[in-house]
């Protein structure tokens, strides 16, 4: 039995700005935002309401493997999360402007699945800079080499400290993109603070990273009043989280 998906969520699986035409027909890119998958049939693609004929789609798992529709049934594939695959179709240039994109295919264990969306086919600009990414692993050593290379040879400047870190970029994920090293930010410590908590209980160090001259003093000033007192006594009476707006 499937798992029901709000139509929202599905259309999320259509990579925005993938739609193009190529060589090689009509193409765009589909990236598994859900959850670890099987694609175990592809049932339909359709541009404007005009379904692409079978034989003329084909899937490109990347490293130049392809694969149709049919074969799908013989040999479904993988398609774990944050994977991309392109559907590549073997029809006319689609005209500059909006399409409506239609595709239905079956995953375990979902289920049939199937999604509407608005997709452009735009000029492309030979001249605009891209930075270099990797749609499937974008955190890997390879592409945040190309990275650092890219701007090396942009700036004209060499990258002497920022290449240098000492944690995997995976579990940056959803944190940072275009990632390319770290900056180094100078820290002080200010302390011990006593906390009486409900989970921490004991005299802790406060490290604080800052350039701001003052700042940690009057942290350790503070906190051995707080210490003099008998120290801090917390909990939480609220959990909520604030994303600061940007404007340009």
């Amino acid at each position: 039995m499937g798992v029901p998906i709000p139509s929202m969520v599905l259309k999320q699986l259509y990579t925005r700005d993938s739609l193009r035409n190529t060589p090689e027909g009509v193409r765009f890119s589909m990236k598994n935002r859900l959850s670890d998958a099987t694609v175990t049939a592809l049932h339909a693609v359709k541009f404007d309401n005009q379904e692409v004929p079978r034989n003329a789609i084909r899937i490109d798992l990347g490293n130049g493997k392809m694969v149709t529709p049919d074969d799908l049934v013989a040999n479904p594939i993988d398609f774990p999360l944050r994977k991309s695959i392109d559907v590549v179709c073997t029809i006319l240039p689609l005209a500059k402007g909006i399409h409506k994109i239609e595709v239905k295919f079956d995953a375990a264990p979902f289920g049939t699945l199937a999604f509407k969306v608005d997709g452009a086919v735009a000029e492309k600009r030979e001249d605009v800079v891209r930075i270099p990414r990797d749609p499937n692993d974008d955190y890997g050593a390879a592409i945040i080499a190309k990275r650092q290379a890219f701007v090396e040879e942009y700036a004209g400047k060499k990258l002497e400290h920022v290449p240098h870190y000492s944690f995997d970029p995976n579990i940056l994920r959803g944190n940072i993109e275009h990632f390319i090293g770290v900056a180094q930010v100078p820290i002080g410590l200010a302390g011990p603070i006593t906390i009486h908590g409900e989970h921490a209980n004991g005299d802790f160090l406060v490290p604080m990273a800052t350039t701001e001259g003052t700042l940690v003093a009057s942290y350790n000033r503070g906190i051995k009043v707080l210490n003099l007192s008998g120290g801090v006594k917390c909990t939480v009476i609220g959990d909520s989280m604030q994303r600061p707006g940007l404007c340009l």
